[in-house]
């Protein structure tokens, strides 16, 4: 990041700690939240704000690769969080785009993404 975004990233993630922190959630689950906005930040090193939804599929897709399931649960709910609280925009997990409708299903070891027409 551009020292530009890198301190517009700073003032998010700092006003992210302070929404966790007002919503009276646990230590751990600030820390697992937290670490999920650090976490695709370095992935596309960039501010989240700007990522597209193409950017999240391919960020899940390495995620479920490298990952345990209940880390990608994690960073699924910790930029939820972000993008409510900070942002103040929509997260849709299941994303509806014109005719087709993108699922993520999860199987033993794997997340399948259907695409339904």
């Amino acid at each position: 990041m551009n020292s530009k975004e890198q301190a517009r990233f700073d003032a998010l993630y700092q006003q992210h700690l302070t929404e966790l922190n007002l919503q009276g959630l646990a230590p751990k689950t600030i820390d697992a939240y937290s670490r999920a906005v650090r976490r695709i930040s370095d992935f596309f090193d960039c501010c989240p704000e700007r990522l597209t939804q193409s950017q999240f599929k391919t960020y899940f897709a390495s995620l479920v690769d490298s990952h345990p399931w209940s880390t990608v649960k994690l960073d699924r709910n910790g930029l939820q969080f972000f993008y409510r609280h900070v942002l103040d925009k929509q997260w849709e997990w299941v994303a509806k785009k014109q005719s087709q409708v993108f699922l993520f299903a999860f199987l033993p070891a794997t997340i399948i993404l259907l695409t339904l027409e």
